[in-house]
């Protein structure tokens, strides 16, 4: 494995999915979208938008599960249910609260309308330290710290620069590839 450098791996940056902070929501899954009919689609769709600042250069990610988290609706409720827990109340409990809350609010439809103008840069993951590799590390190195990190993915540097991403699925179709080879 350790043949494979990240910088052969990775999507590059124009590749990508990106927005300008300041963004919406909606612009930002529209732009997902356009990047996944433009990506070759013999590798797997890319699942996060990156968030650029007016320099362009990378300063969040926003992943499908932030733009999901961003139809939950938001008040002092919502954070109190989740404190229930601590008082002893069953994670079954809690959760059947949370269905019935659900039950109660807006339909779909009118609260991914309110979601879609909402802001990228409230919801976006600011990256951070163990989500960084170099272009010129090897795979293993990369493997290494998706395993050992909490990121499924991983942002490329060049000269302390963002120019790509490693997903962990690029890293899997390496190794994959990899046990295919010394099967043969």
């Amino acid at each position: 494995m350790s043949e494979y450098r990240v910088k052969e791996l990775m999507v590059p940056l124009s590749e990508y999915a990106t927005v300008p902070v300041g963004s919406t929501l909606f612009e930002a899954v529209l732009a997902l979208e356009e990047a996944q009919e433009e990506f070759d689609h013999t590798k797997y769709k890319h699942r996060a938008i990156l968030i650029l600042d007016k320099n362009n250069r990378v300063i969040g990610k926003l992943g499908q599960l932030d733009v999901l988290r961003a139809l939950e609706p938001k008040d002092e409720n919502a954070e109190k249910i989740g404190e229930l827990g601590q008082f002893g109340f069953s994670p079954s409990f809690i959760h059947k609260l949370r269905k019935q809350r659900r039950l109660k609010a807006a339909p779909m439809k009118d609260v991914c309308s309110k979601a879609s103008k909402l802001k990228v840069e409230d919801f976006m993951q600011t990256p951070s330290e163990g989500e960084f590799i170099e272009a010129e590390a090897y795979l293993d190195m990369a493997i290494m710290q998706l395993v050992t990190g909490p990121h499924i993915s991983l942002l490329v540097t060049h000269n302390e620069e963002i120019i790509g991403i490693l997903r962990m699925t690029d890293a899997f179709a390496a190794v994959f590839h990899t046990m295919k080879e010394c099967e043969i």
